[in-house]
């Protein structure tokens, strides 16, 4: 992804339990849609309104993208956390933009829109506004439960654009999920998200990412997220196998060797590079598409967006675009 030109504006602390520690970085970014090059993934453009990311998942691949700011993929990815503060408003300029023709945009693809910091600085508010405004079709990843916040404006966007949501629910164990996901919402909440929306008619998936070896990948444990999620309507489920990409390794590893030691040396000989080998991420694929199989299929919920009786639709109009755009220095 391209590098996104940032300007610090101020540093913050909030002396309240759920932020003590944390140092919120506000910064005026110059855009907020970023290409995605090549066509290695299912999606062209995204936007993240944060870097850094208070779930604090032991494994998380975008740790590394905290390096490019002179911070290190540890620590400072949990505590220092990156706040676009202008997003909404460089948005709206962008989509209004005669070169934007109107392309899905995926977010939460690196760190999660709805982590904690969202319920304080409500940027993610402003930007499901303006793809509302430009019926501009999205998508949503996310393990964070506040997303069932913004359900009427994804209502709102659905009525004129594709619009759909994942969670992201690698197990329902219990263990597995306080060591690795510290900060991250209870899983069966996540999973109940899931059920509201696919209720409410925003189509939703269950992401069951990542799958760690020895740790959550048990056939047991596979079979209750997949039980869930067809009991929750979702839409699909999909697994990943963990990778570890430089600079996450040497972050994850430590982890693995204070909380599961008895697996380093699996995890040494499995991920001598990025990915697991071809061969475990296809067993780990077929295990869950015959516990599926198993269970009866997909059970998929009418996600047609429902209305209150009276209500009548209507499509928003994009305003029109102003003599002079400004842009920031």
């Amino acid at each position: 992804m391209e590098r996104e030109r940032l300007f610090e504006v101020a540093r913050r602390t909030f002396d309240t339990p759920e932020f003590r520690g944390i140092e919120f970085i506000e910064v005026e970014a110059k855009s907020v849609i970023n290409h995605v090059p090549g066509n290695f993934l299912p999606f062209n453009y995204t936007i993240n309104p944060y870097r850094g990311c208070l779930h604090s998942c032991s494994y998380c691949f975008s740790r590394v993208t905290h390096t490019y700011m002179d911070m290190n993929a540890g620590r400072d990815f949990e505590t220092k956390i990156v706040v676009k503060i202008n997003a909404p408003e460089v948005l709206r300029r962008e989509l209004g933009s005669k070169k934007w023709k109107g392309e899905h945009i995926a977010m939460g693809t690196a760190t999660d829109p709805y982590q904690r910091a969202e319920g304080r600085y409500r940027l993610m508010r402003g930007i499901l506004s303006g793809l509302v405004d430009y019926r501009n079709p999205f998508s949503i990843l996310t393990k964070g439960t506040l997303i069932l916040r913004d359900l009427d404006l994804l209502l709102d966007a659905a009525r004129t654009a594709d619009v759909s949501a994942a969670l992201s629910i690698g197990t329902l164990d219990e263990e597995a999920w306080r060591r690795s996901e510290p900060g991250t919402p209870h899983p069966r909440k996540r999973m109940e998200t899931v059920a509201a929306l696919n209720e409410a008619g925003i189509p939703t998936g269950v992401l069951m990412a990542p799958i760690l070896p020895g740790i959550t990948d048990d056939p047991r444990k596979l079979r209750d997220v997949v039980k869930a999620a067809i009991d929750a309507g979702a839409t699909h489920v999909s697994p990943i196998l963990l990778h570890l990409r430089p600079g996450v390794r040497e972050e994850f590893m430590p982890w693995l060797a204070e909380h599961y030691p008895d697996l380093v040396d699996r995890y040494e000989a499995m991920y001598a590079r990025p990915y697991a080998p071809s061969a475990d991420r296809k067993s780990l694929g077929r295990t869950v598409d015959g516990i599926v199989r198993a269970l009866g299929g997909m059970q998929l919920r009418n996600t047609a967006p429902r209305f209150r009786r009276g209500e009548q639709t209507h499509q928003r109009r994009p305003p029109e675009e102003p003599g002079e755009q400004l842009s920031l220095l």
